[in-house]
């Protein structure tokens, strides 16, 4: 990053781990100087309604009102992803100060979203770890899962939503959705296809959405990951899902589409 000039403006990204400061339902607009932020360093990473947008380096000890990221979700899909870019970006920076090959001191690069060693020159790129995401359909019904991070608290039914997991090593993403499914539910899953993806700043994953179709087995679950899964009728009522804006839901709603539609040729 470089140090930030006196002059410089546009709307600034201040935020520590996946806490945004984000006043007046917005990011701080203005000058460096008016936000006293000329002793600070930052990175521009593009525009946010039509004026440069720059992250500043995350200082862990800063004391702001903060906004939670995943409570902007709300946010068009170009200004979240455009929050999840700085926030991984800073994750990236502060977690590789130093290089994993010799372990001397690295430097941002000028020319792309890298550090660059100053003694070897090796270069290191931001870290992605992509994860799955499935919404599997059987017939007219879905299957979602209650996890153990969403039990029911307070007599509630807690959230239900699809399944995911990370990719691992030498392994595709269709085979990822197999074994991932498979290992939390006992269930076979066939007819695997992408439907779409979305950046996941908690702290660095991309999370690729693919909808399935059962082909075998009963729900036994992965008791470590799993509080709870089962089959729901299309046009029966449904548990509580996950927020607007994530790909949890969109995948939802397209299996429940393709469940309507299925009733309706019938």
């Amino acid at each position: 990053m470089n140090a930030i000039q006196t002059r410089d403006c546009g709307f600034w990204l201040i935020h520590v781990d996946q806490d945004i400061y984000f006043p007046d339902n917005n990011l701080p607009f203005g000058t460096a100087e008016s936000l006293n932020l000329t002793h600070r360093h930052a990175a521009r990473i593009g525009e946010w309604n039509g004026h440069p947008l720059f992250v500043v380096e995350e200082d862990p000890a800063e004391q702001r009102e903060w906004t939670a990221l995943r409570a902007l979700l709300r946010l068009s899909e170009e200004k979240f992803y455009l929050l999840n870019r700085g926030v991984e970006l800073n994750y990236f920076l502060k977690t590789h100060r130093r290089c994993g090959k010799c372990g001397h001191k690295t430097e941002m690069a000028s020319d792309e979203w890298a550090v660059q060693c100053q003694a070897c020159g090796y270069r290191s790129y931001p870290v992605i770890c992509p994860s799955i995401i499935v919404a599997v359909r059987k017939g007219k019904e879905i299957l979602l899962a209650n996890h153990i991070r969403h039990m029911p608290k307070n007599g509630g039914t807690g959230m239900y939503t699809t399944l995911a997991g990370f990719v691992e090593i030498g392994e595709s993403f269709e085979q990822t959705v197999e074994r991932e499914v498979f290992e939390e539910t006992g269930l076979k899953v066939k007819n695997i296809r992408y439907f779409g993806s979305q950046p996941w700043a908690f702290p660095n994953s991309q999370m690729v959405g693919f909808l399935a179709d059962y082909d075998s087995g009963e729900i036994r679950l992965q008791k470590e990951e799993l509080h709870d899964a089962r089959w729901f009728h299309c046009d029966q009522p449904l548990p509580e899902l996950p927020p607007e804006g994530t790909i949890a839901l969109k995948l939802i709603n397209a299996t429940l589409n393709i469940c309507r539609r299925a009733e309706i040729k019938e």
